[in-house]
C-alpha cells in the first residue's frame, strides 16, 4: 500500500522504520541522519509523515527520530496511558534503549505537551527542548469558551470539547474520519496546497478506524490529569525554544510561567501546521538554536 509505512520511508533515503518496546508497548518510529540525537514528536491530526518536510535537511546535523506516539499511527493503541507524563515515560525507555543518555526534543501539537513533559519529569536525559506552537495543557484550558465569542477572530476549538466524550465518536466517525480532517487541515492551514490530498490520504489512514479514533481521544481525555501533573513540575532550567505560528499568542502567555528562560520565536504567515507551511523557516530556527 502507497501510504504505509514501508512505502513511505522510502521517499526518505537514509531513514528508516524500527519498533521498540518501551514502557509495557510497542512504539513504531522512523531513524536517520548523523550527529546529536533529535527526537521529534507529532500530534493530532497526523503521523511522523508531519516531519517528512523537514526530516532530510535535519538529518543533515542531526540523528533525526521521529516517533508515532502511544495510539498514533503504527505504534500500539493500549486501553490506558494516555496521559502525557506516561507518554514522556514512553520516550525516556526509547531514549534508553537507543543508547543515547541526553537528547534534544521538539514536539508539535499534541506532540508538545509530550515534549515538554519528557523535560519536566526527565531532566537529566534532556539537552534542550523546542515547543511547536503549543504549550503544555495548564490550568487555563478551563477558560476556553464553551460556545463561540461574538465577534471574536478565533477557530472555535469544539474538537477538544467532543474528544473528551467516550465510544460515540468511534460510532460517528469510523469511515468518516476524513471529513473531520479535511476540515481541520481547511480551517488551520493557510496555504490549502502545503498538505496535499496524498498527505491527507496518509493521515486518513492512521485515524480512520475505531481504535484510531478512541486512541486519539484518549489524549484529550487525559488533559484533566495533565493539568494536575502541570501543577506539580518546577521550572525548566534548560535551554527552551517556542516556535509559535497561529499559536504564538498561546507560548508567549504559557511558557514564562513553566520555564526559567524561554526564547520565542515567531513563524510569519503561516496557520497550526507550520511543519508542512513553512518548512524551511522551521529547520533554520531548529539550527540555530541547537548549534552543530
Amino acid at each position: 500500500m502507497q501510504y504505509s509505512d514501508e512505502e513511505l520511508v522510502k521517499l526518505l533515503p537514509g531513514f528508516q522504520n524500527h519498533h521498540v518496546e518501551v514502557n509495557g508497548i510497542k512504539l513504531h518510529y522512523v531513524e536517520g541522519g548523523e550527529g546529536q540525537p533529535l527526537v521529534l514528536l507529532p500530534g493530532w491530526p497526523e503521523t511522523w509523515w508531519a516531519y517528512h518536510k523537514v526530516m532530510p535537511e535535519l538529518a543533515e546535523n542531526y540523528r533525526v527520530i521521529v516517533v508515532d506516539i502511544r495510539g498514533m499511527g503504527s505504534s500500539e493503541k493500549p486501553a490506558d496511558g494516555y496521559d502525557k507524563k506516561n507518554m514522556a515515560r514512553d520516550i525516556s525507555e526509547l531514549v534508553k534503549k537507543s543508547g543515547y543518555e541526553k537528547i534534544n526534543i521538539a514536539g508539535h501539537d499534541i506532540g508538545a505537551h509530550i515534549a515538554f513533559s519528557f523535560a519536566a519529569n526527565f531532566p537529566e536525559q534532556t539537552e534542550k527542548l523546542i515547543i511547536l506552537d503549543t504549550p503544555h495543557p495548564d490550568p487555563q484550558m478551563y477558560q476556553l469558551p464553551m460556545v463561540p465569542i461574538l465577534g471574536a477572530n478565533y477557530v472555535y476549538p469544539w474538537w477538544l470539547a467532543f474528544s473528551q466524550i467516550k465510544e460515540l465518536p468511534e460510532q460517528l466517525l469510523a469511515g468518516r474520519m476524513h471529513m473531520v480532517l479535511d476540515w481541520i487541515f481547511k480551517t488551520l492551514l493557510k496555504n490549502q496546497s502545503s498538505i496535499d490530498e496524498f498527505d491527507k490520504a496518509v493521515y486518513a489512514l492512521a485515524y480512520d478506524s475505531n481504535d484510531g479514533i478512541r486512541a486519539s481521544n484518549a489524549w484529550y481525555q487525559a488533559f484533566p490529569q495533565d493539568i494536575a501533573d502541570s501543577k506539580s513540575y518546577d521550572k525548566l532550567i534548560m535551554p527552551v525554544l517556542g516556535i509559535g505560528a497561529s499559536g504564538y499568542g498561546m507560548l508567549q502567555n504559557s511558557l514564562p510561567g513553566y520555564i526559567t528562560d524561554p526564547k520565542l520565536v515567531k513563524v510569519e504567515d503561516s496557520g497550526h501546521f507550520m511543519l508542512a507551511e513553512k518548512p524551511g523557516e522551521v529547520v533554520n530556527y531548529i539550527r540555530d538554536f541547537l548549534g552543530f
